[in-house]
């Protein structure tokens, strides 16, 4: 035959092969770890390959497809599981866990609509059951080095998970090896080495443990013992299929998660005969403050929300039982019998025995604002500043007296941006004179930000030169006296959007400003080392102070901040996680837990002093 006469007969045979189906091209059976990267001859997208293995497990409902595992080809760097689905058209025959099976089919590209980022996917043109087989889970006592190697694969994680919060949109749980997540920027400054070790730290211990499902509100996640934990609760031999869409990596559970919870703590209880809270309110929205005007731009939805709301509040607030309390996040609404701090200072004033809201729109139409009680609020005329929400400080009259006028700073970042401080002056008996500012910067999100606002990719967020800017001038406004007592007595109280080591909160401190909670710490481990016999590192891991938990980490948004003199005065700080470790569906909106659980979605402050 001739050399032409044989090519063209060669490029006919080849046609006539790549016209049949994937599995009329692909009888000879490949080790699965030959189709994942790391192998050295990975086969590319299209092409076309014919495995063999046991399910692992079936998420046909959920996911659209299954998992297959093989015996391994032992590389190590190489997985011996992929994901199954049907090829364009195609109906495969159902299987079940343990299945053995024999798939055809060509290899996946890319599949943005899931992001499955690394794990190699077979579309499926033919299956065929080959009987049952056995598959034991790789059991992990740590996080791995690289999860790549177990993408697709059966695992049993006997390692503890810390569990860190639950999304019930998804029925996903962030969960971590080692402890906590903790924010970058809470632990280590922007732009250093440091602080990339605690992101690579994170990425490598982060897992998210799924349901299987693609599912939106799929309603309660059934691999949990009832409602979502508290964040800080503990899982131990979690099982499931190791996965990587959405942009993570996930464990697809198989089986229902055994649990420890975490412990509801009492409220927090500090030394000292003064006592001041600094508590975020999420969004305290009340109407048109007769029970209707609902819904309202932000907060509850309606009267039966605002009551359930404002009890859960009232009670934080009850517990902690302080003199004073900066708030945030109040209806910027004036200060007239019906604006939602007046409402909220009357519910602190009704008898507990009452419920809150009911009682104060009851006796408005008899008695507006005339609710008996100690509990008084600063009334700094119009405002403070424009925003929808507003500071506002609020204080027991039979423990503290107001002392002058208060005081705001306007202008500058606190024209319509970071929210205008209001400071004012307070004695206790015949004790000094001290001040309390209350604050609440610009928050993180980017809608509007531009230049040097914008998010420089550092970690801080977008508008973190304005949040700078605003401790800055918040620092020079109060070196001015600014309610002229004269006191060197201060505080700087709220939610700066800022975490510990961030631009805003290393100005202050560079200012002079001493964190409260350092400062109590630093005394904690003076008397650990003078008392000896006591782990002092392990004791300050154990108190580190977060109140905010966003995306699975821990960190830092409220603080109090002391002038040097106030310091020296300080008996106690702490927090009370009886919010950011609490789910979302403990609130006042969705399941209502009674008590304080999640009255709002940042940790109250308590802070004693010798005054």
């Amino acid at each position: 035959m001739s050399v032409p006469r044989l090519t063209l007969l060669l490029a006919i045979l080849l046609a006539h092969a790549l016209a049949l189906p994937a599995s009329a091209r692909s009888n000879a059976v490949v080790p699965i770890g030959s189709l994942q990267a790391g192998s050295d001859a990975r086969p590319a997208a299209g092409q076309a390959a014919t495995v063999e293995g046991v399910v692992s497990a079936d998420f046909s409902e959920g996911l659209g497809g299954f998992f297959v595992q093989d015996a391994g080809d032992d590389d190590a760097r190489t997985s011996d599981a992929l994901f199954v689905m049907a090829a364009g058209g195609r109906v495969l025959p159902p299987v079940s866990a343990g299945d053995r099976v024999r798939v055809s089919g060509v290899l996946a590209g890319d599949l943005p609509d899931s992001r499955r980022g690394a794990l190699v996917t077979l579309l499926a043109d033919a299956v065929q059951k080959t009987g049952r087989g056995d598959l034991s889970p790789l059991r992990l006592t740590e996080a791995p080095a690289d999860w790549q190697p177990l993408l697709g694969m059966r695992v049993q994680i006997d390692a503890p998970l810390t569990l860190n919060s639950t999304d019930a949109r998804f029925a996903e749980t962030i969960a971590s090896f080692d402890g906590r997540l903790w924010t970058p920027t809470e632990l280590a400054a922007p732009g250093t080495d440091a602080i990339r070790q605690v992101e690579t730290g994170n990425a490598r211990r982060r897992l998210v443990l799924d349901d299987a499902s693609n599912r939106r509100d799929p309603g309660p996640a059934w691999y949990l013992p009832g409602a979502a934990p508290r964040g800080g609760s503990v899982a131990t031999g979690a099982q499931g299929i190791v996965d990587q869409r959405h942009g993570s990596v996930r464990l697809q559970l198989t089986e229902p998660l055994p649990i420890t919870p975490a412990a509801r703590p009492p409220a927090p209880q500090v030394d000292g005969r003064l006592k001041v809270a600094v508590f975020n309110v999420e969004n305290l929205f009340n109407g048109d403050g007769m029970g209707g005007g609902f819904p309202t731009r932000r907060g509850a939805k309606s009267p039966e929300q605002l009551q359930a709301q404002t009890d859960k509040l009232v009670q934080t607030v009850r517990a902690l039982d302080p003199d004073i309390v900066a708030l945030m996040e109040l209806e910027n609404d004036g200060y007239g019998p019906r604006s939602s701090l007046a409402q909220f200072v009357d519910a602190l004033n009704t008898g507990e025995d009452e419920a809150p809201v009911a009682a104060v729109f009851a006796k408005l139409a008899d008695a507006p604002n005339k609710i008996g009680g100690h509990w008084r609020f600063v009334d700094a005329g119009q405002g403070p500043g424009r925003d929808d929400i507003r500071v506002g400080l609020i204080y027991r009259a039979d423990q503290v007296s107001a002392l002058g006028k208060p005081a705001v700073l306007e202008g500058g970042p606190f024209s319509g941006r970071s929210r205008v401080p209001l400071a004012q002056a307070f004695k206790r008996g015949d004790g000094p004179a001290f001040v309390v500012v209350a604050n609440h910067f610009k928050s993180k999100g980017c809608s509007e930000a531009e230049g040097a606002n914008l998010d420089q990719g550092d970690g801080q967020g977008c508008w973190n030169a304005l949040r700078t800017e605003s401790a800055q001038r918040l620092h020079a406004w109060l070196k001015q006296d600014p309610t002229g007592q004269r006191s060197a007595l201060k505080l700087i109280a709220g939610d700066l959007n800022a975490y510990a080591m961030e631009d805003p909160l290393r100005a202050l401190r560079d200012a002079g400003w001493r964190d409260a909670f350092a400062v109590a710490e630093a005394r904690t481990m003076r008397a650990l080392r003078d008392d000896g016999g006591v782990d002092a590192a392990a004791v300050a891991r154990e108190k580190k102070p977060y109140s905010f938990v966003f995306n699975g980490q821990a960190g830092r948004l409220d603080y109090a901040l002391l002038s040097p003199a106030l310091a020296r005065r300080l008996k106690g700080a702490r927090k009370w996680h009886s919010n950011a470790d609490e789910p979302d569906s403990a609130g006042y909106a969705q399941d209502n837990v009674p008590g304080p659980w999640r009255s709002s979605d940042h940790a109250p402050i308590l802070l004693g002093f010798d005054l």
